[in-house]
């Protein structure tokens, strides 16, 4: 019998990172990315956001997809094949090729001593997707892509660049290699508010004029509501809400997806933004909490909640991790 073909372009199960952090003569371990499963279907690109507050383990699921860590337990597969498993060979020649990063700083990404075109050329060259005779062409073409041309950014070095220009450079350079999947951490955060919109613009046009599918890491929901067509929710570690965008930011099913929700002011003078919204830096109790990670936040808080992990329930078009939904 053949085996089955791999329809997930990305599958995550059970996945986790543990660290250990030293203190003096003592350790504690705690779990960054616990338990996380979820699947992007290959052949139908989409904007995947993976969403939360500081220390909720965004960007160390997003290292992980990216291979820069490896998981503590569970399977990574990307086309099928476990990334912790692949040769440095296959990482290097197919997986960096076919999944690119756009990282939350794009001046970090260019040395202050190189022309940012000698990334471009760099990258078309080192990938072998154009000869020299066609490089300027194909580079100007992926240029457009992001709304600049090669005419604009030829000869410049990254001081001489706006915070988008550099962004949009950045996103260029991940399209070189004409990839499946871009992972974008935080990509918006260091621009300007005006900027925000049109680059999130941008990933939606590539997502549908290229078909790459955009994993977009962010603590942003309103960006977030506005490109992502899904959204998985992660509250240290686990993925507590996941769905289609509309139903889980639209309608939001478990305590702290309300609460998120609920401290965004709303632009409306009939609607006085009064209530208190606690987000207080509580990272080490909530990692090391026995039962649910929100139990000590949560308005709607049950005995069981303080020492059974809720599993992950099916609600109402999205996944929930939550006992009210038992």
């Amino acid at each position: 019998m053949s085996k089955p073909r791999e329809t997930a372009l990305l599958r995550a199960d059970a996945l986790a990172k543990v660290f250990t952090i030293r203190q003096g003569f003592s350790s504690q371990s705690f779990r960054a990315v616990d338990d996380a499963s979820f699947t992007v279907e290959a052949g139908k690109p989409e904007i995947f956001t993976i969403a939360g507050e500081s220390g909720s383990g965004k960007t160390t699921l997003a290292r992980m997809i990216l291979g820069m860590e490896l998981p503590s337990e569970g399977t990574l597969s990307y086309k099928g094949r476990d990334v912790a498993k692949l040769t440095s060979r296959d990482r290097r020649e197919w997986f960096f090729r076919d999944v690119q990063p756009v990282f939350q700083d794009p001046f970090a990404t260019f040395s202050p001593l190189k022309r940012v075109d000698h990334y471009l050329y760099e990258t078309a060259f080192n990938y072998k997707v154009t000869d020299k005779a066609g490089a300027d062409g194909y580079i100007n073409q992926v240029l457009n892509e992001v709304g600049l041309s090669l005419a604009e950014v030829k000869g410049r070095y990254p001081n001489e660049l706006s915070g988008g220009q550099a962004q949009r450079i950045s996103i260029a350079r991940s399209l070189i290699t004409k990839p499946s999947m871009i992972v974008a951490d935080e990509p918006v955060s260091m621009v300007d508010a005006s900027l925000r919109m049109s680059i999130v613009n941008m990933f939606r046009k590539l997502k549908d004029d290229q078909q790459v599918t955009i994993l977009y890491i962010t603590h942003d929901l309103a960006t977030a509501y506005y490109a992502a067509d899904r959204i998985a929710v992660m509250l240290r570690g686990w993925i507590v809400e996941m769905g289609p965008v509309e139903n889980v930011l639209g309608s939001p099913m478990h305590p702290y997806t309300q609460n998120l929700k609920a401290s965004i002011p709303q632009a409306d003078p009939d609607k006085v933004w009064d209530s208190k919204i606690s987000l207080a830096d509580l990272d080490t109790e909530e990692f090391a909490q026995v039962g649910c990670k929100f139990a000590s936040r949560c308005p709607a808080v049950m005995d069981k909640c303080k020492h059974k992990v809720p599993p992950n329930f099916e609600r109402d078009g999205r996944m929930v991790k939550c006992f009210l939904y038992e």
